[in-house]
């Protein structure tokens, strides 16, 4: 017992107020140092005509400046056809105003569906930039399929692994087999005015699937002036990420702004600011489950438009529940949520502290509810702050299993009222200001 509440007391799950929290409002990830000198794409003999397979001559490009020490790669005007590339240090990768570096079609990718050789891709690297105003397109329509077939592997646009200084800039990125861009273990990121698009997973003529537009994982990472559409996660990122910035983003079609599932070694110093989300399935996602969780703390999200959002917020700790009665979020209710077992506290229990959402407006889409916190029996959410946030839904707000629960100035709006909120095994207070 005495161990036990260690545990929960490790977790912020005894803490009498909100404690003061990080925010991440000045995160500057140092940008990539690449040498000033060029080398085109050309000069090797890529032809631009999407007939021709240019993909010796591009990564011939690649491999000349990785042996100069870095530079440029410039792809200027045309339509260049390829397969995977390896990237460099010390690169940047320049796809210029009327370019377009479109991925070998499926049939003439190598490795087809059995490897599924991701397109551009590096690990151990530094200074590695993706820019310039042309287009990568990933052809991906072929591939989607395919999420539904055991075994299958698909290429993923942009893959970097435990890499430092990266920058991808003024980009557009579209119809990716798989994720658009997906790095882990990074250090100093920089995501800044990127297009992604691709089809809603729910389009009824090419649903697009796990198409996430921005998986970025790691420490230091800005992700600002984005316009992002897709069919799976807007932005997402997985454990051991901290001090992240994302901020003056336009999020359409996908999954909205997500943590998880995977959170081990934890999740800190996150602020969300000044986006806006319009037809996205939730404006902001954290989920995990017990397999797979970790210590998810000090959030911040402010100063957000949501419009017609299916679940505008939603946080929840069992991800993977296999039971019907406990997968249907929008029909959870507090007789439901309180059936949930309980489980001994461990390490990879998912726990949830320490969130703040302020100066927020949103309208959840018909028939849907104003959000849900879902905590765990053995390890509630604890210390949320909600701060002039205003929800309109058709279904009330679900709170469950969590703790020093505070909403101030807020209107929850539903048929059933004003802040008529659905609890269970939760302490909640309303305020309003005179």
């Amino acid at each position: 017992m005495k161990l036990l509440r260690t545990l929960l007391a490790t977790a912020g799950l005894f803490s009498a107020g909100l404690i003061s929290l990080s925010h991440a409002a000045d995160i500057k990830p140092d940008l990539p140092k690449i040498p000033d000198r060029t080398f085109s794409i050309r000069d090797h003999g890529a032809k631009g005509d999407g007939v021709t397979d240019d993909t010796a001559a591009l990564q011939a490009t690649i491999d000349a400046a990785r042996t100069a020490g870095g530079g440029i790669v410039e792809v200027p005007a045309g339509d260049y056809l390829s397969g995977p590339l390896q990237l460099a240090s010390n690169l940047n990768l320049h796809v210029a105003s009327g370019a377009t570096l479109t991925m070998l079609p499926l049939g003439k990718y190598p490795g087809g569906t059995e490897r599924g050789e991701d397109f551009l891709s590096g690990s151990d690297l530094h200074d590695v930039a993706l820019t310039g105003a042309g287009t990568i397109d990933g052809q991906g329509e072929p591939w989607w399929p395919f999420a539904k077939t055991p075994g299958a592997r698909r290429p993923r646009m942009f893959k970097l692994s435990k890499c430092e200084r990266v920058l991808v800039e003024g980009v557009t990125l579209k119809n990716s087999p798989m994720f658009h861009i997906a790095f882990s273990g990074m250090s100093h990121v920089t995501v800044r005015g990127v297009t992604v698009r691709a089809p809603a997973s729910t389009d009824p003529v090419t649903p697009s699937h796990n198409t996430d537009a921005c998986d970025v994982s790691g420490r230091t990472i800005l992700v600002e002036h984005c316009d992002i559409s897709v069919g799976d996660d807007d932005y997402t990122c997985g454990g051991d990420t901290h001090d992240v910035l994302i901020q003056h983003n336009t999020y359409g079609n996908g999954h909205g702004v997500s943590i998880g599932s995977y959170a081990r070694n934890g999740v800190s110093n996150i602020t969300v600011r000044d986006c806006t989300f319009t037809g996205t399935d939730c404006g902001i996602r954290i989920k995990s489950d017990r397999d797979r969780g970790g210590i998810v703390e000090n959030l911040v999200y402010e100063d957000l438009k949501m419009t017609d959002v299916a679940e505008p917020i939603l946080i929840y700790g069992a991800y993977m529940a296999k039971e019907r009665e406990f997968r249907d979020l929008n029909k959870l209710t507090p007789e439901i949520a309180a059936r949930y077992p309980a489980a001994p506290l461990a390490k990879l229990t998912p726990v949830y502290r320490n969130f703040t959402f302020r100066n927020i407006t949103a309208t959840a889409a018909k028939g849907r509810r104003a959000g849900l916190i879902w905590g765990l029996p053995e390890a509630p959410a604890s210390n949320i702050l909600f701060q002039n946030v205003a929800i309109i839904a058709d279904l009330p707000f679900g709170i469950y299993n969590a703790e020093n629960v505070r909403f101030e100035n807020c209107t929850i709006t539903t048929p059933d009222g004003v802040n008529k909120l659905s609890t269970a095994a939760a302490k909640v207070t309303v305020t309003m200001t005179p």
